[in-house]
């Protein structure tokens, strides 16, 4: 019955991934999969029970989730920077080359 229970959840949790929007999210979304059944087979390798193989998965899962949103890769198009123009409107638009060189 618990193994139904895992397999459900580990169904869903792969069926919402799909609806991840951004590159973070999917990112995450993926380390905590994997994550979770790589701490699953850890806690059952170490306690042999159904409790360590919960713990080790939901820890898996955790961790993989966290280390997937962190190493999300920047890109320069997603930073926005505010600029004025010469009749003194503010807007804001992608940053050029002058903010990534630190000449701004």
């Amino acid at each position: 019955m618990m193994i139904k229970k895992v397999f459900m959840a580990g169904l869903m949790t792969a069926a919402l991934a799909g609806c991840a929007q951004t590159e973070g999210q999917q990112r995450a979304t993926t380390g905590a999969l994997v994550g979770g059944a790589g701490g699953a087979l850890v806690g059952q390798a170490i306690g042999g029970n159904t409790k360590s193989t919960v713990i080790g998965a939901a820890s898996g899962a955790l961790l993989g989730a966290v280390v997937g949103s962190a190493t999300t890769p920047q890109r320069r198009g997603e930073q926005l920077c505010r600029y004025q123009d010469r009749y003194g409107r503010i807007y804001t638009a992608p940053c050029d080359d002058r903010y990534y060189n630190g000449d701004y």
